[in-house]
C-alpha cells in the first residue's frame, strides 16, 4: 500500500506542478485578454461619448470661455515669440542678425567708455557710460523704431480691412485681396501682407501665416484679425460681415486713442517740462560757471549726490508715465 500511496502523492504532485506552470499561464492569458477586450470596450465607448458631445450644441456661455483660453495661451506663446532679439528687430524692420547687432553694441559701448576715459573721468565713470551706451542706447533704438513702424502699420489697417471687405463683396476670394492689399497700400503694410502672402504661397495655413505676421507686427489689430478669420474658417458664416465689424471697432479704438491723447496732452507737457529742467539747469550752470559744479564731477560725495539725483528722477519719470500711459 505504501508505494502505491507514494506513486498517487507523486502523481497529484507533478499533475499540480503542470498545472501552476502550464494551465496557470493559459488562465493568466485569458483574464489578460479579458482585461483588454473591456479596456477597448470602455475606449469606445468613451470615444462614442466624446463624438456626440461634440456633435452637441455648445452653449454661447461655454463657447466664449473656450475662446477666451485659446486667446490667453495663443497671447501667451506670441509673447514669448516677441520677447527675443531676433523678434525685436524684424519688429523694427531689421534684418534678424543678431550676431552683427551684439558687435555693434559692443563697440558703441568701448567707444563711449573710451570717450569717457580720455575726458579723465572715473573708471567707474566711464564703465556705467559705456555699460549704458553698449546695453540701453541700441535697445532704445529699437524700441523706438518698433513703435514708429507699429504706429504707421495701425493707422492704415483700417483701410486694409475695408479692401478685403469690397474685395469679398464683389466675388474675390480673400488670399487676392490680401495681394491686392500688398500692391495697394504704403509701407510697412504692405510688406507684411506680401510676407504673409508669400508664406501662405510656400504652403502655410492661414492661421500660422497670421501667427508669423503677428511675431513681426504684435499689435491688437493683427491679433483681431487673426481671430475672426480662424473663428470663420472653424465656424463658417458671413466673413465680409464679421470683417466689416472689426473694421468699425478698430476705427473706434483709434478715435477713443486720439481722443485720449488729446486730453492728456497738458500733463504729458507738463512731465516734460519737469524731467527735463534739472538736466538742463545743471548743463547751463556748468557752461556758465564751471568752477561752481566742479565738486559735482570730481568729488565722490559729488558722485554719490548725482547718483542719487539720477534715481530720483528716473523715479519721477516713471511715476509720471504711468499716470499719463492709458492701454486701449
Amino acid at each position: 500500500m505504501i508505494p502505491i500511496a507514494a506513486a498517487i502523492l507523486l502523481f497529484i504532485t507533478i499533475a499540480g506542478l503542470g498545472f501552476a506552470f502550464a494551465g496557470g499561464d493559459s488562465q493568466q492569458a485569458r483574464t489578460l485578454k479579458r482585461a483588454q477586450a473591456l479596456v477597448a470596450a470602455n475606449e469606445t465607448a468613451a470615444r462614442a461619448r466624446a463624438r456626440v458631445k461634440s456633435n452637441t450644441a455648445v452653449s454661447p456661455e461655454e463657447r466664449r470661455k473656450q475662446i477666451v483660453k485659446t486667446l490667453r495661451d495663443q497671447e501667451k506663446q506670441a509673447k514669448k515669440a516677441s520677447l527675443t532679439m531676433a523678434a525685436k528687430l524684424q519688429q523694427a524692420g531689421l534684418a534678424p542678425d543678431v550676431r552683427k547687432f551684439w558687435i555693434i553694441s559692443g563697440v558703441l559701448g568701448l567707444v563711449v567708455a573710451g570717450a569717457m576715459i580720455a575726458l579723465r573721468q572715473t573708471p567707474l565713470i566711464a564703465l556705467g557710460a559705456g555699460f549704458a551706451a553698449g546695453l540701453g542706447l541700441p535697445r532704445w533704438v529699437i524700441g523706438f523704431m518698433a513703435k514708429s513702424r507699429f504706429k504707421k502699420f495701425t493707422a492704415n489697417f483700417s483701410d486694409a480691412i475695408d479692401i478685403i471687405v469690397r474685395g469679398i463683396k464683389s466675388g474675390l476670394p480673400v488670399h487676392d485681396c490680401l495681394k491686392m492689399i500688398g500692391r495697394e497700400l504704403p509701407q510697412p503694410l504692405a510688406g507684411e501682407f506680401v510676407r504673409l502672402t508669400e508664406n501662405m504661397a510656400m504652403g502655410m495655413t492661414t492661421d500660422q501665416a497670421l501667427e508669423k505676421m503677428f511675431e513681426r507686427m504684435p499689435t491688437p489689430e493683427v491679433r483681431f484679425f487673426a481671430i475672426v478669420l480662424a473663428i470663420q474658417q472653424k465656424s463658417g458664416g458671413n466673413l465680409a460681415e464679421a470683417l466689416g465689424n472689426l473694421s468699425a471697432v478698430l476705427r473706434a479704438r483709434r478715435m477713443m486713442r486720439e481722443k485720449i491723447k488729446a486730453m492728456s496732452s497738458e500733463a504729458v507737457t507738463s512731465a516734460f517740462i519737469i524731467g527735463s529742467l534739472p538736466p538742463a539747469v545743471v548743463v547751463l550752470i556748468t557752461v556758465t560757471t564751471p568752477g561752481y559744479m566742479a565738486p559735482m564731477f570730481s568729488d565722490p560725495r559729488g558722485h554719490l549726490l548725482l547718483l542719487v539725483a539720477g534715481g530720483m528722477m528716473s523715479m519721477g519719470v516713471f511715476v509720471m508715465r504711468k499716470m499719463i500711459n492709458f492701454k486701449i
